[in-house]
């Protein structure tokens, strides 16, 4: 789904189908979307067969012979979107429509950026040294706990605002082609963004 030029890079100018591949040539896809079913089932499947041995395996002996990781999981995405019945490149342009399409579905947003995560792991693991990956583990243990907090603190927030804040993180994770650390926002720029908002609305009712 994304093409990394280092572990915490990712390539925007990858010939994968990646998450922004995905975005770039959804356009000219089929207007199928993917259902909110289909959608949880292909991430959940995802996550279970790269946590396989074998599926590791695979991966890391893909790297050995000078593949990209990224490649490997891609197409264990159309693999398993083959099953399901899905034409591989049409399922995978529906990845980049995910964020418009169910952007007010906080619960599959929720999910869809741990599947983005789960991948960039699993791509990690096949490239990097194993304390290089301890490393990058313990830090990405760090931003789990950050989101939870994150998405704890927005819970607080009317609907609307909720819905302002999920659309800036989205923003700003699709600026950094979906690395993990644009994942987060602070308390800070979430009281921003309702800030903004509130005033834009007393500005249009007046």
């Amino acid at each position: 789904m994304k093409k990394k030029t280092s572990p915490t890079k990712v390539d925007p100018l990858s010939l994968t189908l990646s998450v922004p591949m995905a975005m770039a040539i959804s356009s000219s896809a089929a207007d199928v979307m993917l259902s909110r079913e289909q959608l949880l089932h292909l991430f959940s499947r995802f996550a279970f067969l790269t946590s396989q041995p074998n599926i590791k395996k695979r991966i890391s002996d893909a790297v050995k012979d000078k593949q990209e990781a990224v490649a490997i999981t891609t197409t264990i995405q159309e693999e398993i979107l083959l099953e399901m019945g899905i034409d591989p490149r049409s399922g995978i342009a529906c990845l980049g429509r995910v964020n418009s399409v169910y952007e007010n579905d906080k619960e599959l947003m929720i999910q869809f950026y741990k599947f983005v995560a789960k991948e960039e792991m699993a791509i990690d693991e096949a490239e990097l040294e194993p304390h290089e990956f301890a490393d990058k583990m313990h830090n990405q243990q760090k931003l789990q706990e950050q989101q939870l907090e994150m998405l704890t603190y927005i819970r607080k927030f009317h609907k609307e605002d909720q819905s302002a804040i999920l659309d800036a993180l989205r923003k700003q994770m699709e600026s950094a082609y979906f690395d993990n650390s644009a994942a987060v926002l602070t308390v800070d720029q979430i009281q921003e963004i309702v800030r903004r908002r509130s005033t834009t609305f007393a500005d249009s009712s007046t």
